[in-house]
C-alpha cells in the first residue's frame, strides 16, 4: 500500500491525504473526509486546522511527487516499460504491441485510452495517461500480476505534468505530431517540446523508434542517440510496398537488407505506420522477425479504431478519430477503398480546443460525399455554438446538422446503398456522450448493432 493518497474516498488508515488544487476540484476541501477514513497526516498549500499533523508546502502536487518518486520508483526497475507517444495512433500501436506480446507468450500489462489490461483482466481509466499515483498503483499491480512488460501511452499531458516522473522505459516511440491541444499548449512548438520530453524516459541503452515521414522525426532523431526509424523509404524499417483492401492489407518491407512480406487484417495506411510502430519495437527489443509475422495474423485493432460492421450492402466503421489529422487520414483512407459513397458522421467536443472545428469541418465535407454533424461530448458548452464553429470552415453544400448522435447514426445508416460507407468517427471504444457535467448511455458500435437488429 502507498503512504500517500489524493483521493478522500480512498484513504486508508495511516495513509498521508495530499490535498491537492486541481482545475475543477480543491482537495483541501476534502480534508476532514479523509481524515474521517482514516488518513494520518495531510500534505496541503495553506495551514489547515484539523486533528492530524499538516506539512504545509508552496504546491502539495509537485512535492508529493517527489516524495513517490523517490521511494517506490525502484519497486518498479525490474518491469520492462515501453511507451508510446504521438498525436495519433498511440492506442493502436499500444494495443498491437501488447496483443503481440501475449500472443508471444508473454505476460503484458498496456495502460492506456481503452483503460488498464492485463491478460483477461481489465479496468477504465479516467485519462490516457493517468496522474502519477494512478500510474504506480497501475505498475504495482501489473508487477503483482507478474507482468514482465507494460506498455503505456503517453501522453502529452502526462509529460509535461511530470505523471510519469520516475519511470524508465526500455523501448519509447514517437508515431506523429499534429495539431491537437493548442487550448493548453498554446504554439505547436509548445506542443512538440512536451512530445520530446519522451526521449528523457528512455533508459541509456534503451531505443527510441520514430516515424520517419513525419515532418518532425529530425527532432526525435536528433534528441537520443540510439534512434531506429521505419517507414516508406530510406528507412531501418523501411516499407516498400503495399497493397490495401477493405478487410486487410498486403505489405512488403526490408529490414537490413532483407526483404519480407506480411498480410495484416488492419487496413488503411495509418494503421501501416501503427502496425510498425508495433513491429519496430518489439525487433529492436529482440524478438524474432519470423515469429511476429506468423503471429500477425492473429492480430486484431482495439475496439472504436476502423471498427467495421457490414450494414444492409454497405458497411459502417466506428473510428476514434477526433482531430483534423485523424479524420483526414481516415475519411481519406476509406475514400480510396469506397466503390461508391462515403457517409462521415462527426462533430467536435465541447471545453477543448475551438482552433480545430472549422478545419475539421471542412475537411469532413471536402474528402467525405455526405457528411451529417453532430454532437460529440459538448460538455458545458452549447452545442449550437459548437457547430457554428465547426461550419466556419464548411465550403460545399453536402451536409445537413443532427445534434442528436443517435438519431444522426441512424440517419446515416438509413441512407446506406450498395457499397456506401458510414464513418462514425470521434467516440471510438467510448461508450458515453457528456451532456454538461452529466455522462450519458452511447455507443456508436451498440447504434450499429441496434439498427441491424431492426432491420433483420
Amino acid at each position: 500500500m502507498f503512504k500517500y493518497e489524493t483521493n478522500s474516498r480512498l484513504v486508508k488508515n495511516g495513509q498521508t491525504f495530499v490535498a491537492i488544487k486541481g482545475y475543477t476540484v480543491d482537495g483541501h476541501d476534502y480534508i476532514e473526509d479523509a481524515i474521517k477514513n482514516g488518513a494520518s497526516s495531510v500534505i496541503a498549500e495553506k495551514d489547515v486546522k484539523c486533528s492530524v499533523p499538516v506539512t504545509v508546502v508552496e504546491n502539495s502536487a509537485k512535492y508529493y511527487q517527489k516524495l513517490l518518486v523517490k521511494e517506490y520508483k525502484d519497486d518498479f526497475k525490474d518491469l520492462k516499460l515501453i511507451g508510446i507517444t504521438g498525436t495519433n495512433g498511440k492506442t493502436t500501436s499500444a494495443y498491437l504491441t501488447y496483443q503481440m506480446l501475449l500472443d508471444l507468450g508473454k505476460k503484458a500489462a498496456y495502460i492506456g485510452t481503452i483503460g488498464f489490461m492485463c491478460g483477461d483482466y481489465f479496468k477504465e481509466l479516467p485519462n490516457t495517461s493517468p496522474e502519477i499515483l494512478t500510474t504506480y498503483k497501475l505498475l504495482e499491480e501489473a508487477k503483482e500480476r507478474n507482468c514482465e512488460y507494460v506498455v503505456m501511452e503517453v501522453s502529452n499531458f502526462a509529460l509535461d505534468q511530470k505523471r510519469i516522473e520516475g519511470l524508465e522505459f526500455v523501448a519509447g516511440a514517437f508515431t506523429n505530431l499534429t495539431e491537437d491541444h493548442l487550448d493548453y499548449h498554446k504554439t505547436m512548438e509548445n506542443y512538440l517540446k512536451a512530445k520530446l520530453l519522451l526521449t528523457d524516459y528512455i533508459k541509456d541503452d534503451g531505443v527510441l523508434l520514430v516515424n520517419k515521414d513525419d515532418d518532425a522525426s529530425s527532432k526525435f532523431i536528433s534528441k537520443f542517440k540510439n534512434t531506429k526509424t521505419f517507414g516508406f523509404g530510406n528507412a531501418d524499417f523501411n516499407i516498400i510496398s503495399d497493397d490495401i483492401y477493405p478487410d486487410h492489407t498486403d505489405i512488403v518491407f526490408k529490414v537490413n537488407n532483407k526483404k519480407y512480406s506480411v498480410t495484416t487484417n488492419l487496413t488503411s495506411k495509418f494503421n501501416i505506420y501503427n502496425y510498425f510502430t508495433m513491429f519496430s519495437i518489439l525487433c529492436e527489443l529482440g524478438f524474432d522477425i519470423d515469429k511476429l509475422i506468423e503471429k500477425t495474423k492473429d492480430l486484431k485493432a482495439p475496439k472504436g479504431r476502423c471498427e467495421t460492421y457490414k450494414v444492409k450492402d454497405g458497411f459502417a466503421v466506428v473510428d476514434y478519430a477526433h482531430t483534423p489529422d485523424a479524420v483526414l487520414k481516415v475519411v481519406t483512407a476509406y475514400k480510396d477503398l469506397a466503390k461508391a459513397r462515403v457517409i462521415t458522421v462527426v462533430g467536435c467536443g465541447g471545453d477543448r480546443d475551438p482552433l480545430k472545428r472549422p478545419i475539421m469541418g471542412e475537411i469532413a465535407s471536402n474528402y467525405s460525399d455526405y457528411v451529417i454533424f453532430t454532437n460529440d461530448n459538448p460538455r458545458t458548452e452549447d452545442p449550437e455554438n459548437i457547430m457554428k464553429d465547426i461550419l466556419k470552415g464548411v465550403k460545399k453544400d453536402n451536409y445537413e446538422v443532427c445534434l442528436d448522435r443517435s438519431e444522426a447514426i441512424k440517419k446515416a445508416l438509413d441512407m446506406i446503398e450498395k457499397n456506401d460507407i458510414v464513418l462514425l468517427l470521434g467516440k471510438g471504444h467510448e461508450d458515453y456522450q457528456i451532456l454538461g457535467h452529466t455522462k450519458i448511455h452511447l455507443d456508436d458500435s451498440e447504434e450499429i448493432l441496434k439498427y441491424i437488429e431492426k432491420s433483420e
